[in-house]
């Protein structure tokens, strides 16, 4: 047994390369990285990460440093399944969602690092190990670009070795949704995968409208077609849109995930490990998807996230995320031909450069 003896806040606002935009979180110039890093009494550590869009994210670092920390300290870094229901029933009352799973994300992807650094293992070979090779996509984040900058954006994900594309969707005339899809089906050519996203723009009958019209484009899914919260709404888009519908990177629970399957309102359930409990829930979501028949896909923090999905069979494809941190870690995700390759080093492999995040942070 070895006993958790710290955790370390750090709190960032990442600038990001250039302004991006999409349907409903409007322009975004920077994200919020908030890192939890825990020491056990033997001097191992292992570190853990959530991100917001630009904001909360001093709520998130404040409830890691004022509780969460509190709340660990001591326990026995190996029972993580014990770790995490202390803190889930601790902060139930006052917590139950928002910032405080994304706080408590940070911690478990950190005490599941540790875990698997003294083991010396790669986490997804702590996780059950399904392959190294993860099936993997460019997300855009490119709403507002003209289509000849999207054409060339996507020419330049071709060229870095990406063999599936996710555009976004949710611009004020469907119609223009419509030439924009088409465009990049004609440019990718049949039968490349192309995903569309929507962030949530529609209400349910849009939503309907709006598949429908891009059913030509042969579309691999539409993501995030209304709010997470309408369920209900959810299983009419699957029924009635005729697209495959990819949700869940807004929900926060394990329990959020079983309500949206169990409806028939998703078709490639999305948790993101940083805002749905961290590795030990999502890695639960993935086997309650894998229970239903689903393939499952991911939202955000790829650097991690190719480890979970490298250990689940019913995997589909990892998105790597427009909010990445390459310019701050040692050794970035690497893509071969359309695939994501599972680092081979203990733990989730990442090592931050703290000296340079120092200089963006919050």
């Amino acid at each position: 047994m070895s006993k958790i003896q710290s955790v370390t806040t750090g709190f960032f606002r990442i600038p990001l390369p250039e302004i991006l935009t999409d349907s409903m979180h409007g322009t975004m110039r920077d994200f919020e990285l908030v890192t939890a890093l825990i020491r056990d009494e033997d001097g191992a550590e292992g570190v853990g990460y959530t991100f917001t869009v630009g904001r909360n994210g001093g709520a998130i670092a404040n409830i890691i440093e004022r509780e969460l920390s509190e709340i660990v300290q001591g326990q026995d870094a190996d029972l993580i399944e014990a770790i995490w229901n202390k803190i889930w029933w601790e902060m139930h009352y006052g917590g139950r969602g928002g910032p405080t799973v994304l706080a408590l994300s940070a911690v478990d992807i950190a005490l599941w690092d540790l875990k698997a650094r003294k083991l010396g293992q790669p986490l997804w070979k702590l996780l059950g190990g399904f392959s190294h090779k993860v099936p993997c996509y460019a997300g855009g984040i490119d709403l507002l670009l003209p289509l000849p900058d999207l054409i060339k954006q996507t020419d330049g994900n071709l060229e870095r070795g990406f063999r599936a594309i996710k555009m976004k969707v949710g611009r004020k005339k469907l119609s223009e949704d419509v030439e924009r899809v088409v465009a990049m089906r004609k440019h990718l050519g049949d039968n490349f995968p192309l995903m569309a996203d929507a962030n949530m723009k529609w209400s349910a009958d849009e939503a309907i409208r709006a598949a429908r019209a891009f059913a030509p484009a042969d579309l691999t899914w539409l993501e995030e077609p209304i709010s997470p919260d309408d369920v209900a709404g959810h299983a009419r888009v699957v029924r009635e849109g005729g697209l495959p519908i990819a949700a869940g990177e807004n929900l926060r629970t394990v329990w959020d995930f079983r309500h949206l399957i169990a409806s028939g309102g998703v078709t490639y359930p999305e948790p993101d490990v940083t805002n749905c409990g961290g590795v030990t829930a999502f890695m639960k979501i993935a086997h309650l998807a894998e229970a239903f028949n689903l393939p499952v896909t991911s939202h955000g923090a790829h650097d991690i996230t190719v480890h979970l999905l490298a250990a689940a069979p019913n995997r589909s494809y990892l998105e790597a995320h427009g909010f990445g941190l390459d310019r701050y870690i040692a050794e970035p995700l690497r893509i071969e031909d359309g695939f994501a390759i599972a680092p081979s080093r203990p733990g989730h492999g990442i090592e931050f450069d703290w000296k340079g995040l120092s200089a963006v942070q919050a």
